[in-house]
């Protein structure tokens, strides 16, 4: 509500500057240039305004690079990631290069040629060279760009089946994740909504002897250095899952089977111990504190303190709750998830136990 009253305030005083600024046009001496076309004096103002505007707006811009930066993402946690972050730098490079020559260019073409009484603009009906120059250079490089970015997703895409990557099935519904393993046979048994019934919520086919040793999880765990094979299902609507830190993301569609791989290069605990993550999270922290402080004071709870971890997201608006669709990752050493697994109770068992 004071965020609401606030606009309205704004908005009220800038009705008042514009109606001030009509009073005293009225007010003025009426003897001078009444005219609406611009004289040379204006044209020289607008122009000098537009230099101004041009330093203002590149200024900006260095201020935004700064300080915005502390907000990039850290370096990729997947094999694949190094790719896709060097296809994004060369990609803002070059529209930082396009858009930092075009705008000087505009603006000083905007001065430079300002309107000069008694000049009159050179008019070019067309110009084949000129035509030609800025078709086939764009061509060039979005060509470029494009069969870069193609050879960059067919490696991401196309799961080298010698490394034997472990098949996980990530499951999606409003609003969250399930995980299921393969099991030792490495391969999942069917599933279809129609199956769904008491806790068998994704829907696994009990008659499938792929089922049995198939592991089901609401966290998820990966052994770093070892390739995986994602596929995904959706229960509902249309989710998309996320893997920010991995540089991953697909669409998960109900009524089909998606999927791509990656390998995770990075555990958790070497990533939280990263000098980039260090910063952040004592960043987070300080905000969190003085944050609890308020709360405290107001006799609510206090904030947890933050600690990193890795999240799968959904980064489709699937609902109301979809801010707050996300599963936990783990990535730790092939011993680690190994041991974890082992301690997980199997599809086979958990529905033997409840018959």
């Amino acid at each position: 509500m004071t965020v609401f009253l606030v606009i309205i305030v704004i908005a009220l005083f800038a009705v008042t500057v514009w109606q001030m600024s009509k009073i005293f046009q009225l007010s003025k001496d009426n003897s001078g240039d009444a005219s609406q076309i611009a004289n040379d004096k204006d044209n020289k103002i607008q122009g000098y305004l537009l230099l101004g505007f041009a330093v203002f707006f590149y200024l900006l811009m260095i201020y935004c690079f700064w300080f915005y930066s502390k907000l990039y993402l850290p370096e990729a946690a997947s094999e694949h990631g190094s790719e896709v972050d060097t296809l994004l730098y060369i990609s803002i490079g070059v529209i930082m290069f396009v858009q930092v020559i075009t705008q000087a260019l505009l603006f000083w073409f905007s001065y430079k040629y300002k309107g000069v009484k008694g000049y009159k603009a050179l008019f070019y009906a067309d110009n084949d060279k000129l035509e030609f120059i800025w078709t086939i250079i764009p061509v060039i490089v979005l060509s470029g760009l494009i069969i870069y970015g193609l050879f960059t997703w067919s490696d991401i895409m196309n799961i080298n089946e010698d490394e034997d990557p472990m098949v996980i099935e990530i499951y999606a519904k409003q609003f969250s994740w399930t995980t299921r393993y393969a099991g030792a046979d490495n391969t999942l048994g069917s599933a279809n909504v129609r199956f769904i019934e008491g806790i068998n919520q994704l829907g696994v086919d009990e008659s499938d002897p792929y089922a049995g040793d198939d592991v089901i999880t609401t966290e998820l765990h990966l052994p770093v250095g070892k390739a995986v094979l994602f596929k995904f299902r959706s229960q509902d609507v249309l989710h998309s899952a996320f893997f920010p830190h991995f540089r991953a993301q697909m669409n998960v569609v109900p009524g089909m089977i998606t999927q791509f791989g990656f390998t995770p290069s990075i555990t958790t605990e070497e990533m939280r111990a990263s000098e980039y993550m260090i910063d952040k999270v004592k960043t987070i922290n300080g905000i969190r504190k003085e944050k609890s402080k308020e709360l405290v004071a107001n006799g609510e709870v206090a904030l947890d303190t933050y600690e990193f971890d890795y999240f799968l997201l959904c980064n489709k608006i699937c609902g109301q709750a979809h801010y707050n669709m996300q599963m936990k990752i783990i990535v730790e050493s092939e011993a680690d998830y190994k041991a974890w697994l082992e301690g997980q109770q199997t599809f086979g068992k958990t529905m033997a136990a409840q018959k």
